[in-house]
């Protein structure tokens, strides 16, 4: 997979090493010289220009990629890239930056945004997961899909419990996508049985119930 990232800063750079950790190539843009930290992610391609400009993109070959990261620390300077990158070059996907979670409501698909990726709210949601056992929480949210991501700790006495999972009828749009047991992922079969303080994470569409859910799962309100 080739990646194009912009924003040179810690953000960046950290998404960087991961991704070519994983065999992926990358190129990093900046327009700061002294975000140029070459030696820190010698592996990727380096790229000093303003990622807002047509012409710098035309250069990093966005047209070819398959993911453009809009990692800057300014919000409007992330929305400017993903549109570009979705309108003038058709990137398949565009994953953007939430600086200010004031801005967060204009990172969707009319900016050209496939994934906003808002930290306040990933670590809140962290929070919520860790402290919430029994409770369902939003833990992302696809912008361009209106799809979700909602985990569940299934708590003492869960009805769910000692239940098989084909044996769960669950909502129209509701998929169970991974059983987390311990430290332990499982992709779910229908002959796997449902144990208590099983992490149960969900991807749900448009149409899903949510109060329907949490009435099968038997938990309170949604946290969000």
């Amino acid at each position: 997979m080739r990646v194009v990232i912009a924003g040179a800063g810690s953000v960046g750079r950290s998404i960087a090493r991961e991704l070519l950790a994983h065999g992926h190539e990358v190129t990093i843009i900046d327009r700061q010289p002294s975000a140029m930290r070459v030696a820190q992610v010698a592996d990727a391609e380096w790229l000093l220009a303003d990622a807002c400009e047509l012409p710098t993109l035309t250069e990093a070959k966005v047209d070819e990629c398959d993911v453009v990261v809009a990692a800057t620390g300014d919000d409007k300077a992330n929305l400017v890239i993903a549109l570009l990158s979705k309108t003038e070059y058709g990137v398949p996907r565009t994953v953007a930056r939430v600086n200010n979670p004031k801005n967060e409501w204009m990172f969707d698909e009319s900016w050209g945004v496939d994934v906003a990726v808002s930290t306040p709210r990933i670590m809140t949601a962290m929070v919520e997961e860790a402290v919430s056992v029994g409770d369902l929480v939003r833990i992302f949210t696809f912008h361009q899909s209106g799809a979700d991501i909602l985990e569940i700790t299934l708590p003492v006495g869960s009805s769910l419990a000692g239940l098989r999972v084909g044996q769960v009828v669950w909502p129209t749009d509701t998929v169970l996508a991974c059983i987390v047991r311990g430290d332990q992922p499982i992709a779910p079969s229908p002959d796997d049985t449902l144990e208590e303080g099983d992490e149960l994470m969900f991807v749900t569409g448009r149409q899903a119930d949510e109060k329907e859910l949490e009435r099968l799962l038997g938990s309170g309100p949604t946290t969000r």
